[in-house]
């Protein structure tokens, strides 16, 4: 096991044991790849999507923000392809019995040699020390360019089957390459066919007379389809964004990585609708707008990359991913894409309803392009919970684990801490929770040492912990502990909301 396996095993423990994430149905011995948020879970969670509808509907005067079912026409998924091609293939393996994707067996296989090659890195930045020019090491180390031009060569290879839906070209890349079967370690597999990822369900009280409905692998339809219902009611003018926030669902055979791939999972996307010719300039804005955000939560940049698409999909003219360091590698967190006029153009053919846009500043009717900004709420979680988990040594040869959360992000902005529970510290404990709940979420724990409470909290990612002492009693001032570098202050009881106001915004 790597190290980095061995961390990713410490992030999902940890997540469970302090409530966060749990899996769903446990007593019932799980539902595979389906989980549930806890009391913490669901804080961090609610936080994450409120900083996006802050940043993408709040402080843009231009979008405006939608809810729209889950249950929709089946027409509208025939209408959006995935009726027909919204499959992933898959491939067994006779001896293990094991059923895997084909694109994730070449993806992973690529990411073994990306592996190599960062290796070559380190060894060199070792070697040159403070002189260390990465790129131009990139540039000029021939193990380097012998490994870039293998995982060039596969994506080119790999693209081309996916688009051309060569399911035999997929096997036989498999087979080339020397892929095995991780359980049992044979190459002897069946070929690869394909699986619709929808889930189907029947509406209506006699199953037979009943219309066969899908559960949405996406939200993105739900907007297409209320496009002209928000831009007349909200007398939107081009350009112009709808942003939603919702569940989808898709019938992965292979999930896995904890939340990283889910059956039932949530998404963030908004759909931004633009004059035909403009939409290459509003795909490199939002494209650098997104990164922007993500960079916002001081995560550090090496984190982050994009993955600029050379192979796209029939219907998009320009599209990117943002890429998140995760424990496991480099794996796509957002996705920005240059859709054309594909998605209105086939609602209009399938529903017979027009949906255009009269553009009055040059007097013309259009079918408007669109740039898509698709984020999965649970990665995003992940991307952040696994970045803020630390195990730090402290001088004392004690070790301390802490979840340096983003503060605006934290659960539990404030934790206040009664020395011991008596001499009317708990009292005034309460006061002071009585003072700050109504604008940050706070904590009252008065159970254990005041050591191992600092910890619990650390644990949970508290940046800040208040702890009323006798000195409290007789001046009103309370000692403030910082979570990341574990200072204290003195603080006067009147000047907590200020205090606090100033360190969350």
């Amino acid at each position: 096991m790597t190290n980095q396996d061995d961390l990713f095993k410490k992030i999902v423990a940890h997540a469970k044991e302090y409530g966060f994430i749990f899996p769903s149905s446990e007593i019932y011995d799980g539902l595979a790849a389906v989980y549930d948020y806890g009391q913490l879970g669901v804080e961090l969670k609610n936080n994450i999507k409120q900083a996006w509808w802050r940043s993408m509907v709040q402080l843009h005067e231009n979008i405006v923000g939608l809810d729209s079912a889950i249950f929709m026409h089946p027409r509208i998924w025939k209408a959006s392809g995935h009726v027909d091609a919204f499959n992933d293939p898959l491939i067994d393996n006779r001896d293990s019995k094991k059923r895997y994707r084909a694109d994730v067996l070449i993806e992973d296989h690529i990411a073994k040699i990306e592996d190599k090659i960062e290796k070559e890195v380190e060894k060199g930045r070792k070697r040159f020390g403070d002189s260390f020019n990465e790129k131009q090491f990139r540039a000029t180390n021939q193990r380097v360019i012998e490994h870039q031009h293998q995982i060039d060569e596969i994506h080119e290879k790999y693209a081309d089957c996916m688009n051309r839906n060569d399911l035999d070209g997929l096997k036989q890349m498999i087979l080339d390459l020397g892929i095995v079967c991780p359980r049992s370690g044979t190459r002897n597999w069946t070929d690869v066919r394909q699986f619709n990822l929808m889930f189907a369900t029947k509406m209506g009280s006699v199953i037979d007379d009943s219309d066969t409905l899908y559960l949405r692998p996406e939200t993105a339809q739900g907007i297409f389809v209320n496009f002209l219902n928000v831009q007349k009611s909200g007398r939107m003018k081009i350009p112009f964004g709808i942003a939603q926030i919702g569940k989808a669902f898709r019938n992965e055979i292979v999930a896995r990585q904890f939340i990283f791939r889910m059956r039932e999972f949530e998404q963030m996307e908004m759909q931004f609708f633009v004059r035909p010719g403009t939409e290459l300039e509003w795909f490199n804005h939002w494209k650098e707008e997104r990164l922007q955000w993500h960079l916002s939560f001081g995560i550090p940049a090496e984190n982050y990359r994009y993955h600029d698409h050379e192979k796209l999909a029939h219907y998009a003219n320009a599209a990117t991913d943002i890429e998140f360091r995760f424990p496991f590698g480099f794996k796509e967190l957002e996705g920005i894409h240059s859709r054309t006029d594909y998605d209105l153009s086939r609602h209009s053919e399938f529903s017979g309803k027009k949906l255009q846009y009269f553009d009055s500043e040059i007097n013309e009717s259009y079918t408007p392009y669109v740039i898509e900004t698709s984020i999965g709420v649970d990665r995003t979680f992940l991307a952040i919970f696994s970045n803020s988990f630390k195990e730090e040594k402290l001088e004392d040869g004690s070790l301390r684990t802490v979840l340096s959360l983003p503060v605006r992000l934290a659960p539990y902005k404030i934790a206040v801490l009664p020395l011991v529970k008596k001499d009317g510290l708990p009292e005034k404990a309460r006061e002071i929770v009585s003072i700050l709940k109504n604008d940050w979420m706070v904590q009252y724990d008065e159970k254990d040492a005041i050591g191992r409470r600092y910890r619990r909290q650390d644990a949970i990612g508290t940046p800040y912990c208040i702890t009323v002492d006798n000195n409290t009693l007789d001046d009103e001032t309370v000692t403030i502990r910082h979570r990341d570098n574990m200072l204290q202050e003195r603080v006067n009881i009147s000047q907590l909301p200020s205090f606090f106001r100033e360190k969350i915004k």
